[in-house]
């Protein structure tokens, strides 16, 4: 098989601490094939974002036995996560199910990491009750990762409510107006909450990097 030149980086986690995602949308089957056997030959682990299932299922069967797939994310571990922390500091919430794919793309890239998350799920605005009720414990987390669509409002609410870091993730979720996510993202970007750090539309992954740096920033030296 003919297949166009791939080079991985993997000196990248040495460089930044995070090693290089697969984004396979838009890849052919031939070059995640080829990433795979690459990281298969070097006894390297990789995460891969953005897999679609057809892609999936055009593998060959040594690939994907070779997979973790998680088809609420288009996502998938090849080879074993990073161990797993002793405790949880990050919280994921999402203003309600429709949410769910980007907020799940960020914890799967946590998970990888061996950063567990706290997930509090259908917690948006329009019933503010279900975020209130669960306040105190949200609270607890040093950094929260919040994915909404339609105005996402929840963002702000939460950024106005907690001392945490707050990375607002705003989704492509809604009617109309709400374009496609600009609608969610452009509110994030104009949110009153002071110190809201904001991703691309839909970009649980980049939350997620966004937590995984935060959190190595201030972890004693080892």
């Amino acid at each position: 098989m003919n297949v166009p030149e791939v080079r991985p980086d993997v000196s990248r986690g040495e460089r930044v601490g995070l090693d290089e995602a697969i984004f396979c949308a838009g890849k052919s089957v031939g070059q995640i094939e080829s990433i795979l056997n690459d990281a298969r030959a070097r006894g390297a682990g990789l995460l891969l974002t953005r897999l679609a299932p057809e892609q999936l299922q055009a593998l060959s069967g040594e690939a994907r036995a070779g997979l973790d797939y998680d088809a609420l994310s288009r996502s998938a571990f090849f080879g074993a996560a990073h161990a797993r922390g002793a405790g949880t500091r990050v919280a994921l919430l999402s203003a309600g199910t429709s949410d769910l794919p980007a907020a799940r793309e960020a914890q799967r890239t946590l998970a990888w990491y061996g950063e567990p998350a706290a997930e509090f799920h259908d917690v948006g605005v329009a019933g503010l009750w279900r975020l209130t009720e669960r306040l105190e414990e949200i609270r607890r987390y040093p950094v929260l990762i919040v994915a909404a669509g339609m105005d996402a409002a929840l963002a702000s609410v939460v950024g106005g409510l907690v001392r945490g870091c707050v990375i607002g993730l705003p989704t492509s979720v809604g009617y109309g107006v709400a374009s496609g996510g600009r609608v969610a993202l452009d509110a994030m970007l104009a949110s009153c909450a002071p110190g809201l750090a904001v991703v691309n539309i839909d970009n649980g992954y980049g939350a997620a990097c966004i937590a995984l740096r935060m959190l190595r920033a201030f972890a004693p030296p080892a």
